[in-house]
C-alpha cells in the first residue's frame, strides 16, 4: 500500500499530524473523512488542497468520505471567521450538497466497485432528530468548557477580533464537529478526520470526545494540510472579483485557466506538487527546466494544462488556450466566434468598451467607429490611413477599405464586435 503521509509530505501538504497516524494507515486500509460545508452551490480553489488530499487518500488504498455539513452548515464555524455565517435553509443546503458532488466526483471514484469507493455524506441526517437534551446527555458531558475555551479558534473571537463576540452557537460547533467524528467512527469504520490546519482545535475535539466515549482503547487520528497562501503571505485563490470558482458559470474555463497562469514562479513551484497527479521526477525535472529559462513559464503553462483539464475537460482546456491566443497570438474570426458569451466577456474585460445604437448597423466603418464618445482612433483621416497600411482589423479580419459597410452580420453572439488597431489595441462594441 503507497505510503500516504509521505505522499502528502513531500507535496507540501501535511501541517499537522496526531502520533500514530502513519503506522495506523501503512497496517490497515483507513475510512477517512473529510467535512466541507455546502454554504454555496460550488466549491472553490481554496477548497482544492482538502479534495487533492481526499484523491490521494483514495489513489493510496484507503477510502475517502466527504462530510457535507448539512447541519453545521445551518450555525456556522467560527475557525478564522470574524463573524457568524448566514444560515440556510433545508432545500438550499440539499441543492448545493448534490452540485458539490458533482464537482468532487471529477476528483474522486464515487461509483466504482472497489471497497474504497468513495461515499458522501451529510451530517444533516444524523443531527436532524437529535434533541437539545439528547446531545446534552450524550454529548455534552464527556467535554469540559475548559477544554472548550483553551482551544484557539474561541479565544481569538473572545479576545476582541469579532466585534460581537462570540455567540453560544457557534461555542457549541466543535461538539458537533467532534460528534459527526463519534457518529461516523461507529456507523462508518471511520477512523481519520482530514482537514485545513484552522482545524486542528474542532478536529481534535473529535478524537477527544470518541476516547471519552468510547474508552482510550478506541484509536482515531487526524491530519491536516497548510492554508494555502501566495508566496507574499496573501490569501491564496483570491482576486479582485473574488473567489476563483470551480464551476464555470461562477468562473469560466478561461478566467480559471487565466489565474494558474499568471502565478509566480515561487507559487507554481509549490501548487505544482498540491494541485496536480503528476509524479515526484515528473515534477522535479518541470521544476528544473523551469529555473533554467523562466521567461518561458513552463511550470505555468503545466500547471494551469492539469488543474483545467481536471477541473473542467481537456475540451475547456483547448477552447481557454484558443481564447488566450486572441489576445496574445494569431487567431481567427472562427476563433473569436466560437467563444460563448461569458468568455468574450472574460477575454477582453481590460480592454476599452463602448456601446453602438443597433439603428446605425449599415453604415461605413470610418462613421461608426469614430462616433462621439468613442476613442478608438485620433481621427478620421488617421483611420483612412491605418486601414490603408493594413493596420485596422474587425473581429480579426483585416479592413480592406476605411468606408466598408458594417452591417448585423459582422456582430458576434448577435451584439458585439470587436475593433483591433495596431498588434496590441483592442476595443469591444457592444451594439444594442
Amino acid at each position: 500500500m503507497k505510503n500516504f503521509v509521505e505522499e502528502l509530505k513531500w507535496r507540501g501538504m501535511l501541517a499537522q499530524i496526531m502520533p500514530g497516524t502513519e503506522e495506523y494507515l501503512m497496517k490497515n486500509m483507513t475510512s477517512a473523512y473529510l467535512g466541507t460545508d455546502p454554504t454555496a452551490d460550488s466549491l472553490h480553489i481554496g477548497h482544492l488542497c482538502g479534495i487533492m488530499m481526499l484523491r490521494h487518500l483514495q489513489r493510496c488504498g484507503h477510502k475517502p468520505y466527504l462530510l457535507v455539513g448539512g447541519a453545521t452548515g445551518m450555525i456556522g464555524d467560527p475557525s478564522g471567521k470574524s463573524q457568524e455565517r448566514n444560515l440556510l435553509d433545508a432545500e438550499t443546503l440539499y441543492h448545493n450538497q448534490e452540485a458539490i458532488k458533482k464537482q468532487v466526483s471529477k476528483f474522486l471514484d464515487f461509483d466504482g466497485t472497489e471497497p474504497n469507493k468513495a461515499e458522501l455524506v451529510n451530517n444533516y441526517d444524523w443531527m436532524k432528530d437529535f434533541t437539545f437534551l439528547d446531545f446534552v446527555r450524550e454529548v455534552g458531558k464527556h467535554i469540559t468548557v475548559n477544554y472548550m475555551m483553551a482551544k484557539e479558534s474561541v479565544q481569538k473571537r473572545l479576545n476582541g477580533e469579532a466585534r460581537d463576540g462570540l455567540s453560544f452557537t457557534e461555542f457549541t460547533y466543535q461538539l458537533l464537529q467532534g460528534y459527526d467524528f463519534l457518529y461516523q467512527y461507529q456507523h462508518y469504520g471511520i477512523r481519520l478526520q482530514l482537514g485545513g490546519n484552522d482545524q486542528w482545535g474542532n478536529m481534535t475535539t473529535g478524537t477527544e470526545l470518541i476516547r471519552r466515549t468510547l474508552g482510550n482503547e478506541a484509536e482515531a487520528f487526524c491530519l491536516t494540510c497548510p492554508l494555502i497562501t501566495k508566496a507574499d503571505g496573501k490569501k491564496f485563490g483570491k482576486t479582485e472579483s473574488g473567489n476563483v470558482w470551480l464551476d464555470r458559470n461562477r468562473t469560466t474555463p478561461y478566467a480559471f485557466y487565466q489565474f494558474w497562469l499568471n502565478v509566480t514562479d515561487a507559487d507554481a513551484e509549490r501548487y505544482i506538487k498540491i494541485f496536480t497527479d503528476l509524479d515526484q521526477p515528473t515534477i522535479e525535472a518541470l521544476i528544473a527546466e523551469h529555473r533554467q529559462d523562466p521567461g518561458r513559464r513552463i511550470l505555468q503553462h503545466r500547471l494551469a494544462d492539469e488543474v483545467t483539464t481536471l477541473v473542467h475537460s481537456r475540451e475547456d482546456l483547448d477552447m481557454a488556450i484558443a481564447a488566450s491566443n486572441i489576445l496574445f497570438g494569431k487567431a481567427t474570426k472562427d476563433n473569436l466566434s466560437q467563444l460563448d458569451e461569458a468568455t468574450l466577456n472574460d477575454v477582453f474585460k481590460d480592454v476599452p468598451h463602448y456601446t453602438l445604437d443597433k439603428t446605425l448597423l449599415g453604415g461605413s466603418a470610418v462613421e461608426l467607429f469614430n462616433q462621439e464618445g468613442m476613442e478608438i482612433f485620433p481621427s478620421k483621416s488617421e483611420m483612412r490611413k491605418l486601414v490603408k497600411g493594413g493596420g485596422v482589423s474587425l473581429n480579426k479580419e483585416k479592413l480592406t477599405a476605411f468606408d466598408q459597410s458594417v452591417t448585423s452580420d459582422d456582430l458576434i453572439d448577435g451584439k458585439y464586435m470587436l475593433v483591433q488597431r495596431g498588434k496590441k489595441n483592442y476595443y469591444l462594441i457592444t451594439v444594442k
